[in-house]
């Protein structure tokens, strides 16, 4: 899962400690996120998407990844 939460929390002059206070969470939860460690709860993402004005399907994007016998996830 991919997201561009960093892009649209700069562009909106905020720090991770800004938003993750809006949103009730540490700013450690908005760091793991903005560098794709943590993958938000659905109720996060939806919030997120929520906060920037934005669909949650363009705030985080779903990249398949290969297994190692081939398959596609």
């Amino acid at each position: 899962m991919e997201n561009i939460i960093r892009r649209l929390r700069e562009a909106g002059g905020m720090t991770q400690e800004e938003l993750a206070r809006k949103l009730g969470v540490t700013r450690q939860t908005i760091n793991a996120i903005e560098n794709n460690k943590y993958n938000p709860t659905l109720e996060l993402a939806f919030k997120l998407a929520r906060l920037f004005g934005r669909p949650v399907d363009e705030v985080f994007q779903y990249r398949p990844v290969k297994t190692l016998r081939g398959q596609w996830l």
